[in-house]
């Protein structure tokens, strides 16, 4: 794994408490707003390959869109049936409103 940051999206791209659909190279990701701060992980399910930016934001948790299993946010951790596998997350900083996450 490398050590350059990659610009994805703008900050402001990102809706409040909302999700937002990027690509890192060829890896779907999903990024949340939370309050302000920006956390991103893969965007695919590890249960049902579903897109967890169609999900929906349960305070720290999103939950899955297809079979409702949910995952913490800032860790990945998988948290709800069916899901038991977590997901990846990625670092985050924020430059100059820009959305850059670590390849």
């Amino acid at each position: 794994m490398s050590d350059n940051w990659v610009r994805v999206a703008s900050a402001s791209d990102v809706p409040e408490d909302g999700t937002l659909l990027v690509n890192l190279g060829a890896e779907p990701v999903c990024l949340y707003n939370l309050g302000g701060k920006i956390f991103a992980t893969h965007d695919t399910c590890t249960h049902g390959q579903a897109s967890l930016a169609d999900g929906f934001i349960e305070g720290e948790e999103i939950e899955c869109p297809l079979h409702q299993g949910k995952f913490h946010i800032a860790t990945g951790k998988a948290v709800g049936a069916p899901c038991t596998e977590d997901i990846r997350t990625y670092a985050v900083k924020i430059e100059n409103g820009a959305v850059l996450l670590k390849e």
